[in-house]
């Protein structure tokens, strides 16, 4: 069931043309916690996009614009309103988010104080988290945005995103990316053009590097045993940006690749392209 599902998110695909992209570069839609949605947009200039207070990227031309808008996996069920501003006037879009089924995962973490952070701990934890909200509400104003990526590096897919997560027993947030289990010493690729916004080596996540590809489209790679880049550097689509690790919170080497729009981490799969 699992790989039906895979296969089908990957080989989805929206048929819509508008401005500079076409159909191919969407994300594939998915009206679910943790999805996306592409809302076309009537208006001569370009507007500006809000869904609950956060900017949200839009795209396109004069009289066919696209907000594209990332779904909380945390949001309640039912009807969401799109706020637009253009040409001085506010207007509300709806759309309805319908409910999907994450499965949870249970996993034992040797290092216990990887579940139970110390008093220490919890001072590095704490300033690293307002850090990385930081990172994750970039904003960069450009047009042309990627909007498929390749995968960022070889293997199999394992933990997917949204499942429910038990470590030791205690209840944790939901998972916020898709993993890639490889050996360590992989080469982790740029799935797209971006900048490098941060690397740095956190408690949880890591070895970590953030990507910047755009109006709020972030992508995040984390437990990586090096880093080639550093921040400021433009990446161009397979780049190296390191390789693969087993650094932070992990129970071995691999992956944790998570895709961040309007500040909320979506499903990694929307933005992938077909082989």
């Amino acid at each position: 069931m699992k790989n039906k599902l895979l296969s089908h998110l990957i080989s989805t695909c929206l048929v819509i043309t508008f401005g500079f992209a076409d159909a191919n570069e969407l994300p594939i839609e998915s009206n679910v916690p943790g999805g996306v949605v592409v809302i076309p947009i009537k208006s001569k200039d370009r507007p500006k996009a809000f869904f609950y207070d956060k900017k949200v990227m839009v795209i396109g031309k004069s009289q066919n614009w696209k907000a594209i808008v990332g779904i909380p996996l945390k949001i309640e069920l039912g009807e969401h309103k799109l706020k637009v501003v253009s040409n001085s006037a506010e207007a509300n879009y709806l759309f309805e988010v319908v409910d999907k089924d994450y499965e949870t995962q249970y996993l034992t973490i040797k290092n216990k104080r990887q579940v139970d952070p110390n008093k220490e701990d919890m001072l590095r934890i704490s300033k690293e988290r307002k850090l990385i909200s930081k990172v994750k509400t970039n904003w960069r104003e450009i047009n042309n945005i990627p909007l498929r990526f390749i995968k960022p590096a070889k293997g199999p897919f394992s933990s997917s995103f949204g499942l429910r997560r038990f470590f030791n027993n205690q209840p944790r947030n939901p998972h916020s990316g898709l993993d890639i289990a490889a050996e360590k010493g992989t080469p982790i690729v740029a799935p797209a053009a971006g900048v490098v916004t941060n690397a740095g080596d956190y408690f949880f996540n890591g070895k970590t590097v953030f990507l910047d590809h755009g109006q709020g489209l972030i992508t995040m790679y984390c437990h990586m045993e090096k880093i080639n880049i550093k921040e400021g550097d433009s990446v161009s689509v397979n780049d190296v940006l390191g390789t693969v690790g087993s650094t932070g919170r992990v129970t071995g080497a691999h992956l944790h690749w998570s895709v961040i729009l309007n500040n909320t981490t979506v499903e990694p799969l929307l933005f992938l392209k077909a082989n």
